[in-house]
Protein backbone atom coordinates (compact mmCIF):
# COMPACT_ATOMS: atom_id res chain seq x y z
CA UNK A 1 0.00 0.00 0.00
CA UNK A 2 2.96 2.69 1.14
CA UNK A 3 4.51 1.72 -2.80
CA UNK A 4 1.30 2.67 -4.29
CA UNK A 5 0.99 6.08 -2.19
CA UNK A 6 5.07 6.62 -3.30
CA UNK A 7 3.74 6.03 -7.27
CA UNK A 8 0.99 8.05 -6.88
CA UNK A 9 2.89 10.88 -5.14
CA UNK A 10 5.40 10.53 -7.86
CA UNK A 11 3.37 11.07 -10.54
CA UNK A 12 1.66 14.12 -8.96
CA UNK A 13 5.27 15.69 -8.47
CA UNK A 14 6.02 14.98 -11.78
CA UNK A 15 2.89 16.42 -13.25
CA UNK A 16 2.85 19.49 -11.46
CA UNK A 17 6.24 20.35 -12.16
CA UNK A 18 5.77 20.31 -16.28
CA UNK A 19 5.26 23.01 -17.63
CA UNK A 20 1.25 25.11 -18.19
CA UNK A 21 -0.12 24.30 -22.04
CA UNK A 22 -0.56 28.15 -23.40
CA UNK A 23 -3.97 28.09 -24.11
CA UNK A 24 -6.20 30.55 -26.14
CA UNK A 25 -9.49 30.92 -28.06
CA UNK A 26 -10.54 32.99 -30.95
CA UNK A 27 -13.82 34.03 -32.15
CA UNK A 28 -14.29 32.06 -35.63
CA UNK A 29 -16.80 34.57 -37.08
CA UNK A 30 -15.13 37.37 -36.19
CA UNK A 31 -11.88 36.20 -38.02
CA UNK A 32 -13.28 34.75 -40.84
CA UNK A 33 -15.10 38.14 -42.13
CA UNK A 34 -12.12 40.10 -41.13
CA UNK A 35 -9.58 38.06 -42.80
CA UNK A 36 -8.61 39.69 -45.84
CA UNK A 37 -8.63 37.14 -48.78
CA UNK A 38 -12.56 36.23 -47.98
CA UNK A 39 -13.44 40.22 -47.84
CA UNK A 40 -11.45 39.81 -51.64
CA UNK A 41 -13.33 37.25 -52.38
CA UNK A 42 -16.43 38.35 -51.96
CA UNK A 43 -15.28 41.84 -53.62
CA UNK A 44 -14.49 39.63 -56.57
CA UNK A 45 -17.76 37.97 -56.80
CA UNK A 46 -19.80 41.00 -56.10
CA UNK A 47 -18.23 42.27 -59.38
CA UNK A 48 -18.90 39.25 -61.33
CA UNK A 49 -22.76 39.34 -60.20
CA UNK A 50 -23.47 42.75 -60.70
CA UNK A 51 -21.85 42.45 -64.10
CA UNK A 52 -23.70 38.89 -64.34
CA UNK A 53 -27.09 40.80 -63.58
CA UNK A 54 -26.66 43.98 -65.98
CA UNK A 55 -26.45 41.27 -68.21
CA UNK A 56 -29.62 39.45 -67.27
CA UNK A 57 -30.99 42.61 -67.00
CA UNK A 58 -30.23 43.76 -70.63
CA UNK A 59 -31.54 40.33 -71.87
CA UNK A 60 -34.67 40.59 -69.83
CA UNK A 61 -35.43 43.79 -71.34
CA UNK A 62 -34.52 42.89 -75.40
CA UNK A 63 -37.21 39.86 -74.90
CA UNK A 64 -39.54 42.00 -73.23
CA UNK A 65 -38.89 44.50 -76.02
CA UNK A 66 -39.45 41.36 -78.46
CA UNK A 67 -42.44 40.41 -76.94
CA UNK A 68 -44.45 43.56 -77.20
CA UNK A 69 -43.42 43.89 -80.60
CA UNK A 70 -44.83 40.46 -81.39
CA UNK A 71 -48.31 41.69 -79.64
CA UNK A 72 -48.53 44.52 -82.23
CA UNK A 73 -47.50 42.58 -85.16
CA UNK A 74 -50.05 39.29 -84.13
CA UNK A 75 -53.17 41.67 -84.81
CA UNK A 76 -51.95 41.62 -88.37
CA UNK A 77 -50.98 37.95 -88.07
CA UNK A 78 -53.01 35.01 -89.10
CA UNK A 79 -53.76 32.85 -86.10
CA UNK A 80 -51.56 29.64 -87.13
CA UNK A 81 -48.62 32.13 -87.42
CA UNK A 82 -49.55 33.85 -84.44
CA UNK A 83 -49.49 30.70 -82.55
CA UNK A 84 -46.46 29.57 -83.91
CA UNK A 85 -44.51 32.87 -83.37
CA UNK A 86 -45.76 32.45 -79.71
CA UNK A 87 -44.74 29.64 -79.57
CA UNK A 88 -41.22 30.23 -80.21
CA UNK A 89 -41.20 33.40 -78.16
CA UNK A 90 -42.23 30.82 -75.24
CA UNK A 91 -39.05 28.29 -76.43
CA UNK A 92 -36.95 31.66 -76.57
CA UNK A 93 -37.68 32.27 -72.73
CA UNK A 94 -37.34 28.99 -71.50
CA UNK A 95 -33.57 28.70 -73.23
CA UNK A 96 -33.09 32.56 -71.36
CA UNK A 97 -34.00 30.78 -68.05
CA UNK A 98 -31.54 28.10 -68.55
CA UNK A 99 -28.87 29.71 -69.30
CA UNK A 100 -29.18 32.02 -66.54
CA UNK A 101 -29.89 29.23 -64.18
CA UNK A 102 -26.40 27.49 -65.42
CA UNK A 103 -24.60 30.12 -64.78
CA UNK A 104 -25.82 31.18 -61.53
CA UNK A 105 -25.33 27.25 -60.61
CA UNK A 106 -21.37 28.04 -62.03
CA UNK A 107 -20.86 31.41 -60.26
CA UNK A 108 -22.17 29.67 -56.99
CA UNK A 109 -20.17 26.57 -57.25
CA UNK A 110 -17.01 28.77 -58.25
CA UNK A 111 -17.64 31.39 -55.00
CA UNK A 112 -18.53 28.07 -53.12
CA UNK A 113 -14.91 26.62 -53.96
CA UNK A 114 -13.35 29.52 -53.10
CA UNK A 115 -14.33 29.95 -49.83
CA UNK A 116 -13.63 26.73 -49.22
CA UNK A 117 -9.79 27.55 -49.83
CA UNK A 118 -9.96 30.61 -47.88
CA UNK A 119 -10.84 28.77 -45.11
CA UNK A 120 -8.44 26.11 -45.83
CA UNK A 121 -5.77 28.82 -45.64
CA UNK A 122 -7.46 30.41 -43.00
CA UNK A 123 -6.68 27.47 -40.35
CA UNK A 124 -3.37 26.96 -41.63
CA UNK A 125 -2.40 30.80 -41.13
CA UNK A 126 -4.46 30.53 -37.23
CA UNK A 127 -2.17 27.45 -36.78
CA UNK A 128 0.80 28.68 -37.75
CA UNK A 129 0.18 31.82 -35.41
CA UNK A 130 -0.28 28.87 -32.49
CA UNK A 131 3.25 27.34 -33.36
CA UNK A 132 5.15 30.47 -33.50
CA UNK A 133 3.62 31.66 -30.16
CA UNK A 134 3.85 29.06 -28.40
CA UNK A 135 0.06 28.01 -28.04
CA UNK A 136 -0.89 23.95 -27.22
CA UNK A 137 -4.24 24.65 -28.66
CA UNK A 138 -6.09 27.42 -30.04
CA UNK A 139 -9.90 26.62 -29.38
CA UNK A 140 -12.59 28.29 -32.10
CA UNK A 141 -15.33 30.02 -30.37
CA UNK A 142 -18.64 29.70 -32.11
CA UNK A 143 -23.05 29.60 -32.21
CA UNK A 144 -22.46 26.10 -31.64
CA UNK A 145 -21.08 26.54 -28.70
CA UNK A 146 -17.25 24.64 -28.76
CA UNK A 147 -16.26 27.53 -26.36
CA UNK A 148 -19.11 29.21 -24.21
CA UNK A 149 -16.78 31.07 -21.56
CA UNK A 150 -13.40 32.44 -21.92
CA UNK A 151 -11.46 34.53 -20.00
CA UNK A 152 -10.80 37.48 -21.85
CA UNK A 153 -7.28 37.67 -21.33
CA UNK A 154 -7.26 34.29 -23.06
CA UNK A 155 -9.35 35.90 -26.27
CA UNK A 156 -6.46 35.99 -29.18
CA UNK A 157 -8.87 37.04 -32.02
CA UNK A 158 -7.55 40.72 -32.26
CA UNK A 159 -3.87 39.42 -32.44
CA UNK A 160 -4.47 36.16 -34.58
CA UNK A 161 -6.91 38.46 -37.50
CA UNK A 162 -3.66 40.88 -37.64
CA UNK A 163 -1.11 38.43 -37.71
CA UNK A 164 -2.51 36.65 -40.15
CA UNK A 165 -3.65 39.58 -42.93
CA UNK A 166 0.00 40.54 -42.48
CA UNK A 167 1.28 36.80 -43.19
CA UNK A 168 -1.31 37.08 -46.12
CA UNK A 169 0.45 39.98 -47.60
CA UNK A 170 3.56 38.82 -47.41
CA UNK A 171 2.79 35.08 -49.26
CA UNK A 172 1.09 37.64 -52.33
Amino acid sequence: MKKIFKILALVLLVSSCQEPQKIGFIDNGEVIEKFQLKIDVEAKYKGIDDKFKKRIDSLSKDFQLETQAFQLESQKMSQKKAQQRYAELGQKRQILEQRVQMEQQSMTGAFNEEMDSVLVKMNKLVGDYGKANGYSFILGKNQAGSVIYGEEAKDITKEVIEAINKDLKKSE
